[in-house]
């Protein structure tokens, strides 16, 4: 589980760094309607990393109580986010 949870922050921290750096260069735009007013800010990084510290504690709580929920969401939103991550990655190709 803390591989897990440690794949989760980076995947998580690589997205907000490639999302930052697409958006800023004019190749992609945010999807997401709540970050689309502070991508290219610096709060934007600050807000992605304590956010996903924040997520992945709550995550290791209830790994403590739930083990299987806990491991199944988290192997989820590791695979959301390796999707994610792979199409951003993807649009430096073109």
């Amino acid at each position: 589980m803390k591989y897990l949870l440690g794949s989760l922050v980076l995947l998580n921290i690589a997205d907000g760094v490639l999302t930052h750096y697409l958006v800023q260069n004019g190749i992609a735009r945010e999807g997401n309607p709540f970050l689309l007013r502070i991508v290219g800010q610096p709060i934007f990084m600050i807000i992605k990393v304590v956010g996903i510290i924040l997520c992945a504690l709550i995550l290791w709580d209830v790994y403590r109580r739930y083990p299987k929920l806990a491991f199944v969401l988290t192997s989820c939103f590791v695979a959301v986010y390796a999707v994610i991550v792979s199409w951003n990655s993807s649009l430096f190709l073109v």
